[in-house]
């Protein structure tokens, strides 16, 4: 199996992408903290991973990426129950109704940069002085080709994902001679039930102008796939990378 002997933090973990990789990666050996905000999501993936193949070991923790309280009790869960840490997932995000900037308020701002920029920063701040002593340590920040494009959501979510990949390249740079790996995938349209409920009409029919030529849309276990790639030893010579995972959408 690709994943012995490692463990892993997964945000996100109760539904959707988050789900699909804590389970792949409990399936392929590691030992998986599954974090999300709804609990009773998290400990149906854990029992879905004891009775799945290979009887996968995750254990279920209820955080909320935005308090840094709850990312502190996430990351010290790894090395409570299993004894380390190798592998953060910050897959943990929210979107942003596709709210353009002269409808974007304070609040829902605040909220997607909380979730999904401050919430990865948080994670990655704890994990780096574990990696560093270890000198070895893998992060993969489930990006967007929102990050790469100007108008596939809204102003905040789009502006979140360009920060994400920023991220990614400066600590993917900045730690690769400590051991440390930073990668970002980057999906385009996938099957998840993340909250797309009561977009605003301008901002939805500014991001919707491109959607014809989406050539199809993906499932999370396709997600999880490049994500298990970039844990692998596999992928040691990628660092500060993003890979697009999109069917070809931002190839036209």
């Amino acid at each position: 199996m690709i994943l012995t002997n490692k463990v892993a933090v997964v945000t996100g973990a109760g539904s959707g992408i988050g789900e699909a990789i804590a389970l792949l990666f409990a399936r392929q050996g590691a030992k998986v903290i599954a974090a999300d905000i709804h609990l009773a999501n998290v400990e149906a993936v854990a029992k879905k991973a004891e009775k799945g193949e290979g009887h996968g070991v995750v254990y279920p923790v209820k955080a909320d990426v935005s308090k840094e309280e709850d990312t502190q009790r996430m990351i010290d869960a790894a090395t409570t129950q299993f004894g380390g840490l190798h592998i953060l997932v910050n897959n943990a995000g929210i979107m942003d109704k596709m709210t353009p900037a002269h409808e974007i308020t304070d609040d829902l701002w605040e909220q997607v940069l909380a979730v999904n920029v401050t919430g990865p920063m948080r994670a990655i701040r704890k994990v780096l002085p574990i990696f560093m002593a270890q000198e070895s340590g893998c992060i993969i920040n489930v990006a967007s080709i929102g990050g790469l494009a100007g108008s596939r959501a809204g102003v905040a979510y789009t502006s979140s994902k360009h920060a994400v990949i920023g991220m990614t390249k400066n600590i993917g740079f900045q730690y690769t001679k400590l051991g440390i790996r930073c990668n970002a995938i980057a999906p385009g349209g996938v099957k998840t039930n993340i909250d797309l409920s009561d977009p605003s009409p301008f901002g939805s029919q500014k991001a919707g102008e491109g959607m014809a030529s989406m050539p199809r849309t993906g499932e999370s276990s396709e997600i999880a796939s490049v994500a298990l790639f970039l844990a692998s030893d596999a992928a040691s010579f990628l660092n500060g990378s993003v890979i697009t995972a999109d069917a070809g959408w931002m190839a036209y």
